[in-house]
């Protein structure tokens, strides 16, 4: 393999934005989470509530830091190794991108520190008002974010100006069909992430039989939440599916590891795909399903790769593995929280000690989703940066050494494996450590803790 100038900037943009998208598939559903946990205490008057939003507020406020500083890294990256493409596309790419900050930062910025500080100097009312607006900026974020990632999978609504990508209607660019199916599809991606997580905290306290009834309480809503959204999810991953067959039949015939055209199609359940040999070896498949899924016709003919040119083919190993180890996790994820549900109705839920332990490990389900499913998107959409109109080999920056990005990709490895080990390792502890049962001690709380400072910051306003 030749490690040339593209090759490396790929593979440096593949582990930046891998790193960065965890934070945001956790931030958003967790923002929405502690917006939940205040409005319950409002309701309720439980100060139940109130420990865990402040326990949850804690490693809310590090991922969230945590996100941000991967995202500069990887905006940076446009500048420095994809110039072409910032240069060609800008006139898009460039207001979504300002969209994000002027809305999504915007909201953030203003109302996160009320929500971190701000707990003894507003209403209760604006307390809660400002937890929906940091909820509502991180969602909005996404929302710039998908628009500018769907317009690159499928463009539409652009018009080409003298070599340039110019915007034509933006009405198409921002909320067109593809958008509106893929920008719901990561925001419950998001949503389960951060409720298995949730379930897997409670159950990790039940075993250790500590905090029990926040334990309860974590484990009780995680798992709910996940069993009642996953099939909604599961609905949107099909109309993913049916959007990628219709727009990118490269990527779903790769995603299929399906080598010839085929009429009825199999569908290839688990395989080895060889791509020297163009076939799959030790092929575990389904005669005519194929067909049922893509065309809901038995007898259906479904498009293979030979029906392209090879420079226009994507890579199959990788999309092939990334989309069922996602489906994999989504099943995984229907499993424990319908047999969680199922055990919640029996009495059993919080005593059953084997499915604990089952919650507990599948904490990393919906990470692992997220990242397989980002890279069947965008490993699939290969040789195409912006699909159909700018290859990924022509929008890089011409000027672009293989040096330089050795170097920079060795840097940014280094900086990310010191800085987010000690990041990582401190949400493990917040974890480990648990909710505190007095939010008034101040015993632990110093200078240069500053944290723990803002935390006891939130102390919940007289009434």
């Amino acid at each position: 393999m030749e490690f040339d100038p593209v090759l490396l900037s790929r593979l440096q943009f593949a582990f930046v934005i891998s790193f960065h998208i965890i934070f945001p598939a956790f931030t958003i559903g967790l923002a929405a989470w502690l917006t939940t946990l205040e409005g319950m205490r409002l309701l309720t008057g439980d100060h139940l509530y109130r420990r865990i939003f402040d326990f949850w507020l804690k490693i809310f406020a590090l991922s969230f830091g945590m996100g941000v500083v991967s995202g500069i890294v990887m905006a940076f990256q446009f500048g420095t190794n994809w110039s072409v493409l910032a240069e060609r596309t800008g006139s898009i790419q460039g207001p979504l991108l300002g969209y994000e900050a002027f809305t999504a930062f915007l909201l953030e910025a203003t109302f996160f520190g009320v929500v971190l500080l701000g707990r003894d100097h507003v209403p209760p009312w604006f307390y809660f008002l400002s937890c929906c607006m940091v909820s509502l900026g991180t969602m909005l974020s996404s929302f710039w974010i998908l628009a500018n990632n769907s317009w690159m999978q499928v463009p539409l609504g652009h018009i080409i100006v003298d070599g340039k990508i110019e915007p034509g209607d933006w009405w198409a660019i921002v909320a067109g069909p593809i958008m509106r199916i893929r920008w719901p599809h990561m925001l419950l991606a998001a949503f389960l992430t951060t409720g298995m997580c949730v379930a897997a905290t409670g159950a990790w306290y039940l075993l250790r039989r500590k905090d029990v009834p926040e334990a309860g309480a974590m484990l009780r809503w995680g798992l709910g939440f996940v069993a009642v959204v996953i099939p909604v999810q599961m609905l949107f991953g099909h109309l993913t599916g049916i959007y990628v067959l219709n727009y990118q039949p490269a990527k779903f015939a790769a995603i299929e590891a399906r080598w010839k055209t085929q009429q009825p199609a199999s569908e290839v359940l688990i395989a080895i795909p060889d791509p020297l040999q163009e076939r799959n070896l030790f092929a575990l498949e389904i005669p005519r399903l194929g067909s049922f899924i893509a065309s809901g016709n038995w007898d259906a003919r479904e498009g293979g790769l030979d029906a392209f040119p090879p420079e226009d083919r994507p890579p199959v190993i990788i999309p092939f593995f990334a989309f069922r180890v996602m489906v994999g996790m989504g099943l995984i994820m229907v499993a424990v929280s319908w047999f969680g549900a199922f055990l919640r109705w029996r009495g059993t839920l919080e005593s059953t000690r084997w499915f604990l332990w089952a919650t507990f490990l599948s904490f990393p389900s919906g990470f692992i989703a997220v990242l397989a499913g980002w890279f069947t998107a965008e490993v699939g959409r290969q040789p195409w940066v912006v699909y159909g109109l700018l290859r990924t080999k022509d929008a890089v920056t011409p000027s672009l050494k293989t040096g330089d990005v050795l170097l920079s990709l060795a840097c940014y490895v280094g900086v990310y494996s010191v800085i987010y080990a000690f990041g990582l390792y401190y949400i493990y502890r917040l974890l480990r450590d648990g909710p505190a049962q007095d939010v008034s001690d101040q015993t632990k709380m110093t200078p240069a803790r500053p944290l723990a400072v803002a935390i006891q910051a939130t102390k919940e306003a007289p009434q």
